[in-house]
């Protein structure tokens, strides 16, 4: 199986310099066109989707609505025996106003820019490993459908329902999110994660002249974020973490309204009630000061991943498949989730870190390891064509 690292590269540049920021639609219609193009050499069916709109609670603590990009998908021979869903992202995490931007080339193996390991080199990998797929010959007891959402990094709010609905038509999930290091190691058991708010209303009132007649919005919450940092090591797994607070109109006005956003990580499923029951007693307590009213929104956005029968037996697959060309990977736990979690929630085993080596993700020195290019592409073709063998 040969690759072209440098048309990887070439393609990764391009759509890694469009800004696909979770809620630049504009970005991420554009991306979508280019991915289109990009994957029609494939001579397979596909569809744009669009999504539903999502709610969240605006800083001055009111429901709004929030438009999605598009959602792609890809598919071929859906009457075949064998059945592989292949899952990718086109979002990231940097908006329009982000300074990070642009891709650069720091050395021959190295490639930096906003996504260029999560996800775009991702999104590479699949359409390499595809495209050398469907060339062998034989290659037809295995269909494939692949979707590429955009909005994985907020949680896939708008794209979830429609992954674990396809999760059904499935015998396996191969999912391209980054390796967990250079060394190119999967992740295997994963954490779930929940999204809350806390909004808080006071009373504004003069600093000065009448600051006794305020009730202090940013004072209650500062109350409410105390006790839930403190709740961090009373349960094994369980992390809460202040990740947003914004409040207040003007230093000299007692501020009225003030929020907080909490991303919360769990290991059992257990947890959630025990993270919930605790953040509304905080809740309640707060209620019992005068002229202060607080409430709490959000939901759990994703179950715990865990490694059952069937979920060992791909992984056993993969590293079996690794291992016949030259590939030593292992397998360890992540506090991390993505859309493996949601698969797995619907019941198809998945391995959800096919994608390329590389690190720093999430900040502005996020890199790509351009050797684990075609290496993962290697990998992903040969995982499809022992399935097209021997099925799973």
């Amino acid at each position: 199986m040969g690759f072209s690292t440098d048309k990887m590269v070439e393609n990764i540049t391009h759509w890694a310099n469009v800004n696909s920021g979770s809620y630049n639609v504009l970005g991420l219609e554009r991306l979508s066109a280019l991915l289109t193009k990009a994957f029609s050499v494939l001579e397979c069916e596909g569809d744009v989707m669009s999504l539903p709109p999502i709610e969240r609670v605006d800083e001055m603590g009111n429901n709004s609505k929030i438009d999605l990009g598009p959602m792609l998908r890809f598919w071929k021979r859906e009457k075949a025996s064998v059945q592989v869903l292949l899952v990718g992202h086109m979002d990231t995490v940097y908006g329009i106003d982000h300074p990070f931007q642009t891709v650069t080339r720091k050395s021959d193996n190295t490639l930096c820019g906003p996504g260029v390991t999560d996800m775009k080199g991702g999104l590479c990998v699949i359409l390499e490993a595809l495209n050398a797929f469907e060339k062998m010959p034989g290659a037809k007891n295995l269909g494939w459908e692949l979707i590429i959402n955009p909005d994985e990094e907020i949680g896939s709010p708008g794209s979830g329902p429609f992954l674990t609905d396809r999760a059904a038509h499935h015998h396996v999930g191969l999912l391209f999110e980054p390796a967990m290091d250079e060394k190119g190691t999967l992740a295997g058991v994963r954490k779930g994660t929940g999204n809350f708010a806390i909004n808080v209303k006071g009373k504004a009132a003069h600093a000065g002249r009448d600051f006794h007649l305020g009730r202090n919005a940013i004072s209650a919450l500062a109350g409410i974020v105390q006790r839930i940092d403190r709740l961090n090591g009373e349960r094994d797994g369980v992390t809460l973490h202040i990740g947003l607070i914004s409040g207040g109109d003007a230093i000299n006005i007692v501020p009225e309204h003030a929020i907080a956003r909490i991303d919360v990580r769990t290991r059992i499923r257990e947890d959630e009630k025990w993270i919930r029951d605790h953040l509304e007693a905080i809740i309640a307590e707060t209620n019992k000061i005068e002229g202060i009213e607080s409430s709490l929104s959000g939901i759990f956005t994703r179950r715990p991943k865990v490694l059952d029968i069937k979920m060992q037996k791909l992984y056993d697959l993969v590293l079996d498949v690794a291992q016949k060309l030259g590939q030593h990977l292992e397998i360890k736990p992540s506090g991390g989730c993505c859309d493996g979690n949601n698969l797995a929630e619907a019941g198809l085993p998945n391995v959800d870190t096919l994608g390329v080596r590389g690190g720093k993700i999430h900040s502005s020195d996020e890199y790509l390891l351009i050797d684990s290019l075609a290496e993962r592409a290697k990998l992903t073709t040969a995982i499809l064509a022992r399935l097209n063998e021997q099925g799973f």
